[in-house]
């Protein structure tokens, strides 16, 4: 009898932990979404059941939104991915000074996003933009471009900050998986007269997948709950907002908690559904 209990007295203090600070909050989330509830009207708070989400659903704010969030979702990806795997590559080397380049690389995923957003604020900046002097500079350009005055210039900039914040985590979880791969395999692939593209291809790559499929769907998260980096570089404006941004919006800038949390719960799903994907990969073996 003891033996049964035990394990779940163990587990107790974490169950609890859990039930405190993630699904009370996303019950409670759940439940305010389902209610009409503005700060602005404090005595008119009552259940409305599913209008706030279709309310959200047929706002235009909404969609421009989420093409903002599908977008970046698309460059983040794309460019972490082909740019990780190839630092990946770069640094799974024994020289002198490889550790130094290690830590160098991940310098960028250890500092917070908004400082991050500030430093490439500076880049990109119309006026005194390092970016812009270098341009002038060799006449690539005659007047300073106002990189953060349109809609896709200013998420491709968005883009770019949270790519080189993510290589280093792609970076990170690649080099494990090409690490994990027994080198008698390369041996037997130049035996048999294999040359450097070939051996990636057919063995580098194929058993990298697992490891390239948890980064995928951890830098995907990350794309869709990028918030600090767009607050650095544009402020609260509706110019780059992206899903993540709109719910703020609706809760904290006009005080409607009910739209807030269902524009939140939609966030979540969409983490949820990556998620999904990423505990897949975790559980996913690798036969060589």
């Amino acid at each position: 009898m003891k033996q049964k209990i035990l394990p779940y007295l163990l587990l107790a203090p974490m169950i609890l932990v859990m039930g405190v600070l993630v699904f009370y909050p996303i019950a409670a989330t759940f439940s305010y979404s389902l209610k009409k509830w503005k700060l602005t009207a404090p005595n008119d708070i009552r259940f409305i059941g599913m209008n706030n989400y279709k309310s959200i659903l047929t706002a235009k704010s909404t969609w421009y939104s989420l093409q903002n969030t599908l977008f970046l979702l698309l460059l983040v990806v794309v460019a972490t991915t082909v740019l990780g795997v190839l630092l990946s590559l770069f640094l799974n080397v024994s020289v002198r000074g490889s550790g130094l380049l290690l830590a160098i690389a991940v310098l960028p995923w250890a500092l917070p996003p908004y400082v991050n957003g500030i430093l490439w604020r500076f880049i990109f900046h119309p006026g005194y933009g390092f970016l812009n002097k270098v341009l002038l500079k060799f006449g690539l350009v005659e007047a300073p471009v106002e990189w953060l005055s349109s809609r896709w210039t200013l998420l491709l900039v968005v883009a770019v900050v949270v790519v080189w914040r993510s290589i280093p985590f792609m970076a990170l979880v690649c080099m494990a998986g090409r690490q994990s791969i027994p080198h008698e395999l390369y041996e037997a692939a130049r035996i048999d007269g294999g040359n450097g593209f070939g051996i990636f291809r057919r063995i580098t790559l194929p058993l990298m997948l697992p490891f390239l499929a948890i980064g995928i769907t951890s830098t995907s998260v990350s794309a869709i709950n990028i918030f600090d980096e767009i607050i650095a570089l544009s402020g609260y404006g509706d110019l780059g907002k992206n899903i993540l941004v709109e719910s703020y919006l609706t809760t904290f800038t006009f005080l409607d908690f009910g739209k807030g949390s269902a524009v939140t719960y939609l966030v979540m799903f969409l983490a949820a559904l990556l998620g999904v994907f990423y505990l897949r990969s975790l559980n996913k073996e690798v036969e060589y």
